[in-house]
């Protein structure tokens, strides 16, 4: 039986992003993710699926921080997926999401050089995780060896879980209540997850705001990430 057709996408509202990093600690949780400390960060060497860009924005009498959530874009036209020798990366033509395979990779790193956002991270390390840590593993995630690229995948082990579970209770898939770590703990709601593909879903609606807009638009990469603008007097709906 053919999968039914999805673009998952994500939409940002940096009005109300605080900066409290709440997405980047769940990710770590959900996807396994090691932490490498302070001096091998200093070396570029951080390994965060997402991260928190922070901006300074106005005068020095009426500076304030600005935050910006920065992940996989998930584009349609992934400029890093042509270019792996290894086929490790490719587009899911089913979820309409760039995919990782990590047992194909070879630590070429001509994705993560290639990716013009540069949320492509190469693992330096075996994966260390002290106690208690290492006792809340997901048990749906690997443990990435040493040696080769990771990235967000959109939590896709809850989207095919949440599909599984609607099929075997013989009910329709109800996109909207797959929510990535990221966007389940998110304190502001200012990530929204869903089919973008579904005209009436929030997410779809918020991407055809007037504030929506992708990064690095001029490259035509079509990212499926979409980012609202900061409004003075915007109050979110629905």
């Amino acid at each position: 039986m053919a999968e039914d057709k999805y673009r998952w996408g994500m939409v940002v509202d940096l009005d109300l992003c605080t900066g409290c990093q709440a997405c980047v600690v769940a990710c770590h949780a959900e996807n396994n993710v090691p932490t490498v400390g302070e001096v091998e960060t200093a070396r570029r060497r951080s390994m965060h699926w997402i991260r928190i860009e922070r901006y300074w924005h106005g005068a020095d009498d009426e500076l304030r921080a600005e935050f910006m959530p920065l992940l996989c874009q998930h584009c349609q036209n992934a400029p890093c997926e042509p270019v792996c020798p290894m086929y490790a990366t490719y587009h899911d033509p089913n979820n309409q999401l760039n995919i990782q395979v990590y047992n194909r990779c070879a630590g070429i790193r001509y994705c993560g050089v290639n990716c013009p956002y540069k949320v492509r991270h190469f693992n330096w390390f075996d994966p260390y995780f002290p106690e208690p840590l290492n006792e809340q593993l997901n048990p749906d995630v690997t443990v990435r060896r040493r040696g080769i690229m990771e990235k967000c995948m959109f939590c896709i082990q809850r989207i095919r879980r949440a599909r599984d579970e609607a099929r075997a209770r013989g009910e329709p898939f109800n996109t909207e209540e797959v929510k990535p770590a990221c966007v389940q703990t998110c304190p502001t709601d200012a990530l929204v997850f869903g089919n973008l593909l579904e005209p009436e879903s929030e997410v779809a609606r918020l991407a055809r705001s007037p504030r929506a807009f992708v990064l690095l638009e001029d490259l035509g990469t079509e990212p499926s990430l979409f980012y609202l603008k900061r409004g003075e007097s915007y109050v979110r709906t629905g």
